[in-house]
């Protein structure tokens, strides 16, 4: 069974439904907040957002550079600004605002405000970055390593200070409420149309160095994104 839920985990089409579980992670502290002492105070929040948006935008400097994909909302932004030759910030910012209305019914206002800070935060940060950071030749394999591990690290810090970088997530929720279909799969149906697209727009090699890329990425989630391990929320 386990060796089952790891390879679910692991599975390229998905970000292992990551949105989806710090959806849940909202939910739960609604209903089951810690004691007062154990909390994150609001600094840490503020240090704690803005070290992982730093992260994700770090990462996502490399997977731009390179020229490569992800999964979910990220990915398909990515698509529209290689086509249509716009930044990919906007595009980012802009993609993800059909989804905050959701959030705000489903998941709560603080939840929705930190996701919109930290979409907004990125959107901007992903384009000053490479202002100030040239990257010169990069191997694939190591881009896509170093894609993955960095952007990962940024979502569970994220993670543990309740943020988001918004997404599919509330909606797959919304779905699986109405009509009992599961979220992850609602999530991977949409990463499986994504890459499967993205093979008719983009060279084979781009979508297969993509997808190690959203592995690693699991990987770092799949090991590392334990709630019952942390106390402090």
């Amino acid at each position: 069974m386990a060796v089952r839920r790891l390879a679910t985990c692991l599975t390229p089409f998905t970000t292992l439904d990551l949105v989806i579980k710090v959806c849940h992670l909202a939910l739960m502290t609604e209903t089951a907040a810690p004691p007062e002492s154990l909390r994150h105070t609001p600094l840490e929040d503020i240090q704690g957002l803005s070290l992982g948006v730093f992260f994700c935008s770090l990462g996502l400097l490399f997977l731009t550079h390179l020229g490569f994909l992800t999964g979910q909302t990220a990915g398909l932004a990515l698509i529209i600004s290689y086509i249509g030759g716009w930044a990919f910030g906007p595009v980012f910012f802009v993609v993800n605002l059909p989804f905050y209305w959701l959030a705000w019914t489903r998941l709560g206002r603080s939840f929705t405000l930190r996701s919109l800070l930290c979409v907004t935060a990125l959107s901007l940060l992903v384009e000053w970055l490479p202002l100030h950071i040239a990257l010169g030749p990069v191997d694939p394999i190591i881009g896509m390593i170093t894609f993955g591990a960095i952007t990962g690290t940024g979502l569970l810090i994220l993670f543990r200070h309740h943020g988001s970088l918004g997404g599919l997530g509330v909606t797959a929720l919304l779905i699986q409420d109405r009509f009992g279909f599961r979220a992850g799969y609602v999530q991977l149906i949409f990463d499986a149309a994504l890459f499967s697209v993205a093979f008719f727009l983009f060279p084979a090699s781009t979508v297969l160095y993509s997808l190690l890329g959203a592995a690693v990425l699991n990987a770092v989630i799949a090991f590392n994104h334990r709630r019952d391990r942390y106390i402090a929320t």
